[in-house]
């Protein structure tokens, strides 16, 4: 369910521009500054050009950014649920596990093992349909990220917030992620119920093989993609600012290693496929292939199937600034200078 949204969030992505904006519009500001220093003695500069305004144009620069704004949230389209409906779908659940331990941040998987499992994820998420997904991310220990939902713009905003630092505990424990994900299926009986643990395999804290022979036990099958070097490297952090390379208790630099043995046991017990992520596939695709064959489920929810826009209060604003701002001039009017419509004499 669904109550507010934007249409088309793709176009927020277009408010980045914003800042760039801001930055060259200070860069710009300092070397006319710089010129007209270069000219002479600022006191006698401002004499011979009375007119001049340094309010003027960053009010009408500020203008023209709130303006911008509204016009790239109405092209977003804001829109609000009008009409709930109880529906009925066919689908699968997914749950997703994520290992968010420090060692995926080794960068044999370009950019790095994290971020690129992340981009793959996005991907996957944009080609569901009816079928819901979780998300448990896990270190030390295992934690839900996102509830087992429909709700797929919020599965993609949860999960580009994902980072090793929203973990207090470090390490490995697929296992926990295990367990945490079976009680994450909604209940009943005769439903496709898969998980999928991304993860580099070096687990520290406990059993997963056995964890995944429980899950078996309750009809949901594991399957396990592997990401990272068999070889092994260091794994990067950063301490004040400075990037350097993760060490143990001796001073040594810890190496990361994928340990592909324990993850292609996870998903035998459970009837699952294992797979070897690389730089140009991580293997997301092949695994849910399978998982669509599953046997679907009907899911009854409610959920919003029409929604208005709510574009006229940001297109009053645009409009407005717009206005405001081709009336306000950059300079000063001579004949008006001594009508005082702004305290700070504009």
């Amino acid at each position: 369910m669904q109550l507010f949204r934007f249409a088309n969030p793709d176009y927020l992505y277009l408010l980045l521009l914003l800042p760039v904006m801001i930055l060259f519009y200070v860069l710009n500001y300092y070397w006319k500054k710089k010129a007209l220093l270069r000219m002479g003695d600022p006191g006698l500069i401002r004499k011979l050009i009375p007119e001049s305004s340094i309010i003027r144009p960053a009010l009408k620069f500020i203008l023209q950014l709130v303006a911008m704004a509204s016009l790239i949230i109405i092209l977003a389209r804001p829109q609000f649920g009008s009409k709930l409906e109880e529906v009925k779908k066919q689908g699968v659940e997914v749950i997703i596990a994520l290992d968010v331990s420090n060692s995926m941040l080794a960068g044999d998987i370009q950019p790095d093992r994290l971020t690129r499992a992340k981009q793959a994820l996005t991907r996957l998420i944009d080609n569901l349909d009816n079928d819901r997904i979780g998300l448990v991310v896990f270190a030390g220990d295992a934690y839900t990220q996102i509830p087992i939902t429909t709700d797929y713009i919020s599965a993609k905003m949860f999960l580009n917030a994902i980072s090793p630092e929203m973990v207090p505990k470090q390490g490995t424990a697929i296992g926990s992620a295990i367990e945490l994900g079976m009680r994450s299926f909604s209940p009943g009986e005769g439903k496709g119920k898969a998980m999928i643990i991304i993860t580099d395999g070096e687990n520290h804290e406990d059993d997963p093989v056995s964890k995944a022979a429980e899950a078996a036990k309750e009809g949901i099958v594991i399957h396990t993609i592997g990401i990272g070097s068999t070889d092994g490297v260091p794994v990067p952090v950063t301490i004040n600012g400075k990037k350097e390379y993760l060490k143990d208790i001796d001073g040594n630099t810890v190496v990361s290693k994928l340990d592909e043995d324990i993850l292609k046991r996870i998903a035998i017990a459970t009837g699952g496929s294992y797979v070897r992520a690389n730089n140009s596939n991580i293997g997301l695709d092949e695994i849910f292939r399978e998982i669509k064959k599953m046997k679907k489920q009907e899911m009854e929810s409610k959920m919003y199937t029409e929604y208005n826009d709510q574009f006229q209060i940001f297109a009053a604003i645009s409009l407005f600034l717009l206005i405001l701002d081709f009336i306000i001039m950059e300079r000063k009017n001579r004949k008006l200078a001594n009508i005082k419509l702004f305290k700070f004499g504009l």
